[in-house]
């Protein structure tokens, strides 16, 4: 393990801090790196990673040096921090972390895991001198570390009920996490049918900012998966009907943005393990990991797999709504292949509800479609130790 991953690990830092004043300390000390760039900041419950990626590779078409900021990573913690979609160097990566860490240490600023990659991938944007910085919410957005930012293009991605423990038990209250990335008198954009958007309205109107809403956009997947954009059918590579409202906001902030549209782009945005189809070997790979997930799982499957086979390779984190995941997902022919991963909040087999458990197998099964979904850390750690 280099230095950088002890540090980001080790136990007074790897904790959820909700507040902005110790991201904003170490910013300061770092010249406010992150007024440096253009930024379009994202927030939402599902669809941030797909928007932010749609986004980030209109900006690259269109000339632009790009930053894009993500999380949590796959493999490694060098997948958050990209520019022209190469990831950070591992080199660099563990430069930054100390350079950054030594520097909160040295003026008594306890720094979080989040709030110490926000920094760094900021700071690192400065040196690499983009233009624009595609920039993903970590956990909500009003006092989430990424929202040091002060002048930016908001994005509110679709509104559902995740992290109650911290965002509230309503949509409004959810709501209004995320819609506290807006800025004054700038210009947010979100989906005609968010369940927030009245409180996106609100507090935009608040803070004297225009909203601009964003229609959804057909998809449709047969040979190919395609959306239908100006009375073109384009060819897309996200699947899902879900992905019309992330392309809705996407196509809707290059608009804001002045940027050209070249449809070939879409045809090769690249975004694992989100609806990744091998028809071959006839898994589905996607990082449902909330309700609102699940129910898009559930809907391509039920709308393009009719009669086929299923099995669910499934493990999430004991503090997510497991119970109505997997109420959405399984149905009676379906199998449920449980996956315990070493992930210290993982939830264990012991821990799952007894109705679930007619609807386990010991093995995957080599027939029908398999699809793994439930938790990144799960799909990040596990995935390629399965055989298919």
């Amino acid at each position: 393990m280099i230095k950088a991953e002890k540090i980001l690990q080790s136990k007074d830092k790897f904790v959820i801090k909700l507040g902005l004043e110790r991201i904003e300390q170490i910013l300061k000390l770092l010249n406010n790196p992150q007024d440096k760039y253009k930024v379009i900041h994202i927030a939402g419950t599902n669809g941030k990673g797909s928007t932010c990626r749609i986004i980030n590779d209109i900006i690259l078409d269109n000339g632009f040096k790009v930053g894009f900021y993500s999380s949590p990573h796959l493999f490694n913690y060098e997948e958050r921090i990209k520019v022209n979609g190469e990831d950070i160097s591992p080199c660099i990566f563990n430069r930054l972390i100390e350079e950054v860490n030594n520097l909160a240490l040295n003026n008594n600023i306890n720094l979080s895991e989040f709030e110490l990659l926000t920094a760094a991938a900021f700071y690192y944007f400065y040196i690499k001198k983009v233009d624009y910085v595609v920039l993903e919410t970590g956990l909500g957005g009003l006092f989430d570390a990424t929202n040091a930012v002060r002048d930016s293009i908001s994005i509110i991605t679709t509104i559902d009920y995740d992290h109650k423990e911290r965002l509230g038990n309503s949509i409004d209250e959810i709501a209004q996490q995320k819609a506290g990335i807006i800025k004054k008198n700038s210009i947010v954009i979100v989906n005609k049918d968010n369940l927030g958007l009245d409180v996106v309205v609100k507090t935009a109107k608040e803070k004297c900012a225009k909203v601009v809403i964003a229609d959804f956009i057909k998809t449709e997947f047969k040979d190919k998966n395609y959306f239908y954009w100006n009375n073109k059918k384009i060819e897309f590579s996200l699947l899902g009907a879900h992905q019309g409202k992330n392309l809705a906001l996407a196509l809707m902030a290059a608009e804001v943005l002045g940027f050209r549209i070249n449809e070939s782009v879409f045809k090769n945005i690249n975004w694992c393990y989100r609806m990744d189809l091998d028809t071959k070997k006839r898994v589905l790979v996607d990082c449902a990991h909330n309700p609102s997930g699940a129910k898009a799982l559930r809907e391509f499957l039920d709308e393009n797999f009719i009669g086929e086979k299923k099995t669910f390779i499934f493990g999430c984190l004991k503090n997510k709504d497991y119970k109505t995941m997997l109420d959405i997902l399984l149905k009676d022919n379906d199998s449920l292949f449980f996956v315990e991963f070493s992930h210290p909040n993982a939830l264990k087999l012991d821990d799952l509800d007894e109705k679930y458990k007619k609807f386990l197998v010991n093995t995957i099964p080599k027939e029908g479609l398999r699809i793994c979904s439930g938790s990144i850390y799960m799909l990040g750690e596990k995935l390629k130790t399965f055989s298919f």
